[in-house]
């Protein structure tokens, strides 16, 4: 069902007039418009141009499925190297979506899809980039789902960089807020292995917030196996300070 509404969305662009003098005459595949081996550079970028286009009118629609569908196109966008502004925009709008980006009907919140948000915190740490990493800390320091803060911190941690320590300090924040309220055994995993990850990636050096947040994990109300997976990290984080 999914790959008939793209193709179905894709085959309405091209029968856009003014859009008539870049469709290509290959036949029309869901995802790609023509393969990338068969396009000059400036085909390509038109490509990219005419994705971005079906992306935010996908998103501008408003419907979780429709959402959900122009995510799939960023994926593929950023399996083909795409990192542009534009594109991390887009990403930065479903990010956001029905948590800062508010659409009300009668006074009732209509655009709070978690599963959107979930998915865009996961293409964010594709993603990468210094920007990502900014709309990621955003999305902890905002958002409520544990599923979505989940796997917005996996992202963080995939990414690795946190020269200031902002990274480690949102994440140890956001377990605090979880930790006596509400404690989710993914969150919690999803923080251990981030604070190793960054750790790892920043020569072993670890902020004092890291180490108190696997603290409070391991002495906190998780599941044995979570406990215990802090007191393993808090062990290798003490090796490798002394090496």
């Amino acid at each position: 069902m999914v790959i008939l509404k793209r193709f179905m969305l894709m085959a309405a662009i091209f029968a856009v007039p003014q859009l008539a003098v870049i469709a290509q005459p290959a036949p029309v595949t869901p995802g790609l418009l023509t393969p990338p081996s068969a396009l000059t550079v400036e085909q390509m970028y038109l490509q990219e141009a005419i994705e971005m286009m079906i992306i935010r009118e996908q998103i501008r629609g408003g419907t979780r499925e429709m959402q959900l569908v122009g995510l799939d196109f960023i994926g593929e966008a950023l399996s083909r190297g795409s990192r542009g502004p534009e594109l991390h925009a887009t990403l930065e709008f479903l990010a956001f979506e029905g948590v800062i980006n508010l659409t009300r009907e009668n006074g009732r919140v209509i655009n709070n899809f978690p599963d959107v948000r979930v998915r865009a915190a996961n293409l964010l740490g594709q993603f990468g980039t210094p920007a990502a990493v900014q709309t990621l800390l955003v999305m902890v320091a905002n958002d409520n789902e544990p599923m979505v803060l989940t796997e917005a911190i996996r992202s963080l941690g995939i990414i690795g960089a946190d020269p200031n320590m902002e990274v480690i300090n949102t994440i140890a924040l956001t377990m605090n807020r979880f930790n006596n309220l509400n404690p989710d055994n993914l969150l919690a995993l999803s923080a251990i292995e981030a604070i190793e990850r960054i750790s790892a990636a920043n020569d072993g050096i670890v902020a004092p917030t890291a180490v108190q947040t696997l603290i409070r994990i391991a002495e906190g109300n998780y599941m044995t196996i979570i406990r215990n997976r802090a007191r393993t990290a808090l062990s290798d984080l003490r090796r490798g300070l002394h090496h």
